[in-house]
């Protein structure tokens, strides 16, 4: 037993990310401590914007943007790894595992995502389409001012179905892989993403770099989580796994994303709905292309069917993580 907890192999990572998922869904993010002490994805988020206002300006030329982009990102991103290793080989000597278990469940926002979603469907049900657009701003960054019914249901749904591939299976894969190093890096990234990745005047240069690591970080996870989905849809009513397998290879494709087209398209193929379509930034109205050839108007209660089939997916991926744990030890 003492071998299995000083071992740096899959058995030692798979047992701890089997407790920390658990861990995430009974407690969720601990909301006495994060009021002392910030959230670590938070502190990362105010060095990116610190790091981005001082090398970011308007006036320099977009090659000299790209260069800044791309040097900030290296950096963060190797100091991101730098911080894993170091915490690992302090969790190791001093034996403390149970903190490496609190900061991988830091990192796997099941509970925390599930709770953001459900909020939008009890807004839409009991309060109407103006609390429907509040709810949903806290999860998408797309303007919600004008979104309908159906609007607000494929925005919250889009956002579960992608957020259970980048804050869901990618921080699992990468940390199964490569431990707290890969954990953090793989969530540096993505936060770069979410913050400087995108394609406006400010950052189509200066976060070009950030956008296509967080592509290639993300690949084989999106994929991961669209082959939970439609195994998890095999297992509940009402869901359609065959469809939501020719749907994801159909669909995902059309997204503007290489990666954010799997999940929805698996999400959308199991409830038999379309997600995607035009979408209102602020920059204005983006002529995205529908994912999936299901019906358009998505009610609430396709989010509380979105939300079943999360639980579901989320529960699959801890037990294949605990199958393979006990298979290798």
């Amino acid at each position: 037993m003492m071998q299995f907890w000083a071992s740096e192999g899959f058995s030692y990572r798979s047992f701890l990310l089997v407790l920390a998922l658990l861990l995430d869904v009974f407690l969720g993010d601990p909301k006495l401590i994060l009021r002392i002490l910030p959230h670590p994805v938070a502190l990362f988020g105010k060095l990116i914007n610190f790091c981005e206002h001082k090398l970011n300006h308007n006036d320099h030329a977009n090659v000299d943007r790209l260069v800044r982009g791309a040097l900030m990102t290296i950096v963060l991103t190797i100091f991101s790894i730098l911080i894993g290793w170091a915490l690992k080989l302090f969790f190791e000597f001093y034996n403390l595992w149970l903190l490496e278990l609190f900061i991988v469940a830091l990192f796997v926002a099941q509970r925390s995502l599930y709770d953001h979603v459900q909020l939008v469907s009890k807004a839409l049900e009991n309060r109407g389409i103006e609390a429907g657009r509040e709810a949903v701003a806290h999860i998408v960054g797309r303007n919600t001012s004008k979104l309908d019914m159906g609007g607000i249901s494929r925005a919250s749904i889009e956002s579960l179905s992608e957020n259970f591939a980048d804050g869901i299976v990618a921080p699992v894969f990468w940390y199964l892989i490569f431990g707290l190093p890969g954990i953090l890096f793989c969530k540096a990234v993505n936060t770069l993403d979410s913050m400087i990745g995108y394609r406006n005047e400010r950052y189509n240069f200066f976060g070009r770099v950030a956008a296509r690591l967080d592509d290639v970080v993300m690949w084989i996870p999106a994929r991961i989580a669209a082959l939970l989905i439609i195994f998890s849809a095999c297992l509940l009513p009402k869901c359609h796994p065959v469809l939501a397998f020719r749907q994801t290879i159909k669909c995902a494709s059309r997204h503007s994303s290489i990666n954010a087209g799997w999940p929805e398209a698996a999400m959308a193929g199991a409830l038999r709905i379309a997600l995607g379509g035009p979408r209102s930034y602020k920059g204005g109205l983006k002529e995205d292309a529908w994912i999936g050839t299901g019906r358009t108007d998505v009610l609430p209660v396709d989010i509380k069917k979105s939300l079943n089939l999360f639980i579901c997916a989320c529960c699959v991926n801890c037990f294949l993580i605990a199958l393979f744990c006990l298979s290798i030890f």
